[in-house]
């Protein structure tokens, strides 16, 4: 007897072992969500933000803006998922980023740095001169000669690029226009990834100097009477792909290697969708969609260029515009091919590839060049694109083509989606015979969340959905 309750307290104990073990199981497959990154103290939204700071701006939490912000070298800046930063709208402050600024935003809780109250003015025929996204309404998040790191994710930049009084920064002059985002660091990093900029006086983004990535983002009203989307200087190099541009005053991306600095400027522009741009630059031969000029080298591939004023640009050693000089891009290092150019009109038609300038036709291109180019054709020269008018409708989602307004008139997003329809002659038409340049982290904080390579569908929204995500 004795010795079959020894048997049964045996068995007792395993089987309370057993829970124990199967209870801590079950506790271990808890998902707990990850808490947000954060560094140092929070910083209070009592007093309004001005000189140097460093911690971290809290999520949900709303900040008003008094005066130019400093983040000096070695002290980090974090902005948690749903803030909102709210400039008075009256004066032209700034973000300094001598060290590092990390703006995470989530999908579900972008971040904000806006004028807050203000109104967007998106209806169609709009007067530009009194479009509040024209107006400059604060300054920008400027990048130092020190900044190590810029990491923008999921934000929206609204009515920024102002007119300085004081620069508060080495690299722009008292008095001049700056940019919704500028940096002055060859070797600083910039990541702008799935977030929106919105309106701008001049060039919305402008590096002098950075490794940068500029992904899956919204480009919407971008420069009043000129502007691209993104002006890119010497010493920069990096990535632009995935991107809508919509209603941009002159280009999408543009290169350039003006400014003297190393290394040579280098930029991949790849599958973007870049719609009505253009047509708020008046000087002849500028404006549209994608450009390289002044030493700069890169490719560009895959971009989906819809009613805009010139297709892809490079400038080669006969170009001018005005009768002004045009400095050559490093034409022996820009490649290009399969892009797609959709045309409403005979005169955009008739700068698919544009005049005077050095672009090389591929026979990869949508439409087929031949059919409409003649076969004498050398780039640069004039042509009659009358057979292009109208041929080879993306079948966006929801976009009027033909159009049934002015071009300039489509600045903005709304409720448009550019979507490719299953039925689209861009699907399985891209390239992917490249790799995206190194040089940009993998970090969720630090760097880039994913870099996202070329795709065999061309624009910015491949149907594997592995694009734009607006």
């Amino acid at each position: 007897m004795k010795s079959k309750l020894h048997f049964l307290s045996k068995i007792t104990l395993f089987a309370f072992i057993c829970c124990l073990f199967s209870c801590g199981k079950t506790e271990e497959n808890v998902v707990v969500s990850a808490p947000l990154f954060k560094v140092g103290q929070a910083v209070s939204t009592k007093t309004p933000l001005s000189g140097s700071i460093k911690g971290t701006l809290l999520s949900d939490s709303t900040y008003k803006v008094g005066g130019d912000v400093f983040i000096n070298e070695n002290d980090t800046l974090v902005i948690q998922a749903g803030a909102k930063i709210c400039f008075p709208g009256n004066a032209p402050y700034c973000f300094v980023v001598k060290g590092s600024l990390l703006s995470l935003g989530s999908e579900a809780k972008p971040i904000y740095f806006t004028v807050c109250g203000q109104a967007k003015t998106d209806t169609y025929g709009a007067d530009p001169t009194a479009d509040p996204a024209y107006k400059g309404l604060w300054g920008g998040i400027l990048g130092e000669t020190t900044f190590k790191n810029i990491i923008i994710k999921w934000t929206h930049i609204e009515f920024g690029g102002g007119k300085l009084a004081t620069s508060p920064v080495s690299f722009l002059a008292n008095g001049a226009n700056t940019y919704a985002i500028s940096t002055s660091n060859p070797n600083g990093l910039l990541v702008l990834e799935d977030s929106w900029v919105y309106g701008a006086i001049d060039d919305p983004i402008r590096p002098f100097g950075c490794k940068f990535l500029m992904m899956r983002n919204t480009f919407e009203k971008g420069g009043f009477t000129g502007g691209e989307s993104m002006n890119i200087k010497s010493g920069t190099v990096g990535i632009f792909a995935y991107n809508l541009v919509i209603g941009s005053a002159t280009n999408g991306p543009k290169a350039s290697n003006n400014g003297g600095k190393n290394p040579q400027t280098e930029v991949q522009m790849y599958n973007n969708t870049i719609v009505c741009s253009g047509y708020r630059r008046s000087a002849a031969g500028r404006g549209g969609a994608t450009n390289f000029e002044e030493g700069s080298k890169g490719v560009y591939y895959n971009n989906l260029m819809v009613n805009c004023k010139f297709g892809p640009r490079v400038v080669g050693a006969t170009a001018n515009y005005n009768g002004n000089a045009l400095v050559v891009a490093d034409t022996a290092n820009v490649k290009g091919g399969y892009n797609y150019s959709y045309v409403d009109s005979v005169k955009i038609a008739n700068e698919i590839y544009p005049t005077g300038f050095a672009q090389k036709p591929s026979a990869n291109d949508i439409p087929l060049p031949s059919s409409f180019l003649p076969t004498t054709y050398k780039p640069g020269a004039v042509y009659d694109g009358t057979a292009a008018v109208g041929k080879n409708n993306p079948n966006f989602v929801n976009f009027p083509l033909p159009v049934t307004r002015k071009f300039a008139d489509y600045s903005f997003v709304g409720t448009y989606n550019f979507r490719l329809q299953s039925t689209s002659p861009a699907i399985g038409k891209g390239f992917t015979g490249f790799t995206p340049l190194a040089g940009i982290p993998i970090s969720p904080n630090f760097g880039a969340t994913v870099i996202t390579p070329p795709n065999k569908d061309i624009g910015a929204y491949p149907t594997d959905n592995s694009g734009n995500k607006h």
